[in-house]
């Protein structure tokens, strides 16, 4: 920093307060290696130099030219009306609508993001939006043990990993535990959690589980939700948006919170992020719903308005007290899925997930008549589909060298599923980039 008020004294004395004789203890468990060091800044270049630096820098880039990659996000055909709409100055600049006299546009939005998540999820109360899906979860479960008074979370294996390993950073702090529920991967198995088992849900404040599921199997999520109502517990479901124009809503089966990515709405998959996350509930929930909620109202003048409802700012500085401590929400991504649920429509999605599914098939369908893959799970799944065949991750990277994602090497996060790909297809997704793997492989065997 250019400025810094504290004076050589102030800093003795802070050092002094921590019992540590300089500023470098302070980093003294951090390797040597791999802390910063001097910056070797080039000297400067004129501005045409710049940018062919940059250009060259660019060059290095590697785009793949065909993708099958999902596990947990999704290519699809975004209207040009989304980026149309979110790059409107108004939208793209916009400050925290906690003035709602000067923000209801942006109020107005959120609510109508709101009734849509809602109509989607069959729930009835939605927030204005969280980070991700990882933290859309995470913060689900804390509502669901204020809910219950219960401190144990249960999350099935089949979630998402990194979502599960969001969850268990939220819970360490107030000293939740944490226990994971396994799904049936040995050979013959479904990849789903069993509801006729034992699933050890006594005192668990929630069950939480995918569907689909990491593996893109379809769980049993009705009797799910009743093993977890039998326990007193709340049945989180954390779903795939698109593919709510398919299956049944979570609403339907008992879910008591839904939370969801909802970056296949409209966002682009972007490196990861920024994304969405998207959480709905019960109404009598409503107080323990972190974030924001948007509401709907009247003026003095009987005119209708949009205001922050439930949630005082001042909640969110209550310490243990307070629902969340999220004191924003993700609008402009909400946004982009507000504009793309719009233009689509119910139809619209019907079609993508239905077109998903289809190439889903037909991608399988040509990995097994080619000899070259089998299904890993019986069951049902829907747009994602895991795979087995021999020396998977080789061929993976074999396959990445020529431009082809072959999806996600399962191994890496479960080691019983050695040789095992997760391969996604959206209705991008093309005969021909089908043809393209399948010779691919072919070639790599």
């Amino acid at each position: 920093m250019s400025y810094s008020p504290h004076t050589e004294a102030d800093r003795a004395h802070m050092l002094d307060a921590i019992g540590v004789a300089s500023v470098d203890d302070l980093f003294a468990d951090i390797p040597a290696e791999v802390r910063a060091g001097a910056w070797a800044v080039p000297p400067p270049l004129a501005e045409q130099e710049v940018r062919a630096e940059l250009a060259r820098l660019a060059g290095r880039n590697r785009i793949p030219e065909v993708s099958f990659l999902g596990a947990g996000a999704y290519r699809h055909l975004i209207p040009s009306v989304v980026g149309e709409v979110i790059g409107r100055s108004e939208f793209a600049t916009s400050y925290t609508p906690y003035q709602p006299e000067v923000s209801q546009g942006t109020l107005q939005s959120i609510y109508e993001f709101q009734s849509l998540i809602c109509e989607l999820t069959g729930m009835e109360v939605a927030t204005a939006s969280h980070y991700d899906g990882a933290t859309a979860t995470a913060e689900a479960a804390l509502m669901a043990c204020r809910l219950t008074r219960r401190a144990r979370v249960a999350v099935s294996a089949g979630v998402n990993p990194d979502y599960r390993r969001v969850l268990e950073t939220y819970c360490s702090g107030p000293r939740i535990e944490v226990i994971t529920i396994g799904v049936a991967l040995a050979d013959g198995g479904d990849g789903t959690t069993d509801p006729s088992r034992d699933l050890g849900l006594a005192d668990v404040a929630c069950l939480i589980v995918a569907q689909p599921n990491y593996y893109g199997q379809l769980e049993p999520m009705r009797e799910l939700a009743d093993a977890a109502h039998a326990s007193g517990a709340q049945f989180v479901a954390v779903v795939e948006p698109t593919s709510l124009a398919l299956l049944e809503a979570p609403g339907a089966y008992g879910a008591d919170i839904v939370a969801a990515e909802g970056q296949p709405l409209g966002i682009p998959v972007s490196f990861g992020g920024p994304y969405v996350g998207l959480m709905a509930a019960r109404m009598a929930s409503v107080r323990q719903m972190p974030g924001r909620l948007v509401g709907a109202t009247r003026d003095t003048q009987g005119r209708r308005g949009y205001v922050l409802t439930l949630q005082a700012r001042e909640q969110h500085i209550r310490r243990e007290k307070a629902a969340s401590n999220i004191c924003t929400n993700q609008a402009l991504m909400a946004l982009a899925a507000t504009a793309y649920l719009t233009a689509v429509g119910p139809s619209g999605l019907r079609e993508v997930a239905e077109l998903s599914m289809i190439q889903a098939r037909h991608l399988a369908g040509a990995l097994e008549s080619a000899g070259l893959a089998e299904r890993r799970f019986g069951g049902t799944y829907l747009n994602e589909v895991a795979l087995r065949l021999p020396e998977a991750a080789r061929r993976h990277a074999a396959l990445a060298e020529r431009g082809v994602v072959a999806g996600h090497v399962l191994e890496r996060d479960e080691p019983e599923l050695r040789d095992t790909l997760l391969l996604a297809a959206t209705e991008l997704t093309t005969d021909d980039d089908i043809a393209r793997l399948v010779a691919g492989l072919e070639e790599t065997r």
